[in-house]
This record gives C-alpha cells, structure tokens and sequence, in this order.
C-alpha cells in the first residue's frame, strides 16, 4: 500500500518562501512521474506542478516562474520550492503520481497573508 506523507507547510507573508516536501513509501519511486496538487477551500483540487522520472518538469500558469519541483529518487522524495508566495496561493497541497491514482496523504496546509 501506498503512503503518501507531506510536510513544510505553515503560515507565511506574501512575498515569502516555503519548501513542501512529499515523502513516498510502498512504490517504486523513481518509475512514477509524481506532481503536487493543491485545493483551496471552497474549490476543486488542482494541479500545481509536475516532474517526469526523467526529471521533464510542468507547471500551472498561475505559478509558473515561482515555484520549482524537484525529486530525489533516493529519498523517494519530491520537493516544492515555493517563492514569492500570494495570498492566492492559500490552500492544502498535496502530492500524488501523474495521473493522480494512489489514496491521498493527509497534506500540508499554506496560508499566504497580505
């Protein structure tokens, strides 16, 4: 069975930075093209971000430029560097492979003040 567990999130000013991380168990990692998803509340879950085994990397419009995913197969980790945060950008986010088939970690909330 598959876990998913992520962390990093907090409550950060506009304009600032966090680093959300995903930790995967029960998968061969690197084999999945793995991406962060994120729900606001009051809304349907959305895709954020993406990276391919290979490393090939996609991105919403609304943070391309800001944000970067990274994965370490040897951690079975994929990583979200989140620069100039907006207040836009609150919500919960998390992780799963592309598509999106694995039953959802517990996420991280990020609330982004003005």
């Amino acid at each position: 069975q598959v876990r998913l567990d992520e962390s990093g999130g907090g409550l950060v000013q506009a304009g600032g930075s966090l680093r959300l991380s995903c930790t995967v168990s029960g998968s061969i990692f690197s084999v999945n093209n793995m991406g962060w998803y994120r729900q606001a509340p009051g809304k349907q879950r959305e895709p954020v971000a993406h990276i391919s085994g290979g490393g090939f990397t996609h991105y919403s419009d609304s943070v391309k430029g800001r944000f970067a995913i990274t994965r370490d197969d040897d951690k079975n980790t994929v990583y979200l560097q989140m620069n100039s945060l907006k207040p836009e950008d609150t919500a919960a986010y998390y992780c799963n492979r592309v598509p999106s088939t694995w039953a959802w970690g517990p996420g991280t909330q990020v609330t982004v003040s003005s």
